[in-house]
Parts: C-alpha cells; structure tokens; sequence
C-alpha cells in the first residue's frame, strides 16, 4: 500500500484534532471532531512501536524499532499550514536514541525507554539536544510512559530530579499521568493517592484521564480491562460497560473519548448522548494493522 488517505464526514470543521495513532505499517494521522471522523494519512512509514504529543499537541514523536523520531513544533506548525495548502506529511527527524519502545511528554521533555529498560530524556532546546540517562543501570520492560510516570514490569517508576523512583506495584501495563495518576495492572486498576489505592479487581491493560484535569483531582478516566470490559468515570462515579468486537490497545480524550485496537479501528465515544455516558462504540477503519499506541493532540485551527 504506497498511501492510506480519506476524506469524509465532516470537511473542514474548526475545532477538530490530530490524533496519531502507531502501528508496525507506520504512524497514521487522524483528524477528528467529537465523535466524528474526518480525513486520515499515513504520515510517516516505519515500524512504529507508540507515539506521543506534548499537551498542546506542537510536537509528536514516535518510538521505532531504529529510533526515537521526532516532528518540533515547528515541523508541526509548518505540517498544519501546508495541510490548509492541500499539502499533507509531518517531517520526522530521528534523535540518536537507538532502538525505542515507548515514549512520553513530560511537559516538553520527551522521555524514551529502549528494549533492554534503558530510559532517558530529551529536550531539543537542552543539553545540545543530546539524550540524559536517567538510570545508570536498566531499570525493568518498559510498557508505557506518560507524564513523568513510567509503567513496568516491576512496577511504577516517576521521573525526579534527573532520576528515577520507584514508586510501587508490579506488572504494570499502563499509567496515566493526568490529574490523579493511574495505573493499569495485572492485578487491577488503581490510583495514587495516600499509597496506591485499588479502584477495580481483575488485570487492566489500557487507562486515560482527560490531560485538561486539574492536579490533584480526576473528573474524566477510562480503563479498559483484559476481558475486554470498560470502565468510564465522570460525575465522580465508576461505571463498567461492554467494549467493542475487537481487543482495544491503547485509550485517549479530546472532545469525545478515542481508542484504537489491535486490528487499526479507530473508535469515538461521545459522553453527551446520554446521562449515563457513552453508549455506544464508533468503529471506523483507518487501514493499517497490528496498532500499537494512540495520542491525541490540541485542537486544528482553520
């Protein structure tokens, strides 16, 4: 396949935003308002293993089986104007990295862990836009990083003072940074507060909170259990739903909350179409296979 491209649903709606989702055929970008779907690319080819944007969606990176590759704001700022021209592609440049994993915003820090645990951060405008190890020593398999927290095999690890601490639980799948961190393991869903606190029993592999919470509280969260379950929080209150057909690999939030699964369907979920939350998945198929990772950026502007 030399390009997946469409253009459907809603033209060109203000307000939309640029949500990335990974795959082993490369990094596909969506546009998307609310729970509609508009057009899509593949914006970079490669064996994408995650992909992440800072809060204010200016840069993306993605973990590759080469190296961490990165699109600056400016790269992005210039990928936005030359789409309004009817021109499409970010420009990706690679890092020096190495072979990565995963990745994450810790603000504009970007945070990478390699396949041996291996995990450092970045800042083009620092150090020489040279790589700082946060460890001497590898710490555990990285599966996922967002914010300043790292998700392991042995646990959860928080970027502080140029290092690492570990900061408990075991066999972590996914963490979530966003107002109260979260946490999805192979033994339950939790959040941190005075210790780590079970919120649910039972593995979890996927888990967001809404990036506009305010620190210290948790008004928007979705976590996806191994069964396949979902569990969405808003007003204060848990509530366990079915999820889709297929497995879901990774959970975001824009306007609406967004997933992607491990056959490259893109789903939206709108909250306002009932009281009680969403009720219902919207598949669309975005043409690739065998996704990896999602990240939602900030809104388009026309």
């Amino acid at each position: 396949m030399d390009s997946i491209e469409e253009k459907r649903v809603y033209g060109d709606r203000g307000g939309a935003l640029e949500a990335y989702v990974a795959s082993s055929m490369g990094v596909v970008r969506v546009r998307v308002a609310g729970d509609a779907v508009g057009e899509f690319s593949l914006c970079e080819r490669c064996d994408a293993r995650d992909v992440a944007t800072t809060v204010d969606g200016e840069a993306v990176a993605i973990a590759t089986d080469t190296d961490v590759r990165v699109a600056s704001s400016q790269s992005a700022a210039d990928a936005a104007e030359e789409k309004r021209d009817g021109n499409d592609g970010l420009t990706f440049e690679e890092t020096g990295f190495g072979e990565a994993v995963a990745v994450g915003y810790d603000g504009t820090d970007l945070v990478a862990a390699g396949p041996e645990g291996t995990v450092a951060c970045w800042h083009p405008e620092r150090d020489g836009g040279e790589w700082e190890t946060l460890e001497d020593e590898t710490v555990a398999t990285v599966r996922a990083i967002d914010g300043d927290l790292i998700g392991t095999d042995s646990g959860v690890y928080r970027v502080h003072g140029g290092g690492l601490d570990h900061v408990g639980l075991t066999d972590v799948r996914d963490v979530s940074a966003a107002g109260v961190p979260l946490a999805a393991t192979a033994e339950g869903l939790y959040k941190l507060g005075n210790g780590w606190m079970e919120l649910a029993e039972g593995a979890f592999d996927a888990v967001a909170a809404d990036p506009r919470t305010e620190p210290g509280r948790l008004t928007r969260a979705i976590a996806v259990s191994a069964a396949g379950t979902v569990r969405t929080l808003a007003d204060d209150e848990w509530t366990e739903r079915e999820g889709p057909e297929e497995s879901i690999v990774a959970v975001g939030y824009g306007d609406a909350v967004y997933a992607v699964t491990d056959r490259g369907s893109f789903l939206a979920l709108d909250e306002d179409e009932s009281d009680d939350g969403p009720v219902a998945w919207r598949p669309h198929p975005i043409g690739v296979t065998d996704a990896t990772g999602l990240a939602i950026g900030a809104p388009v502007l026309e």
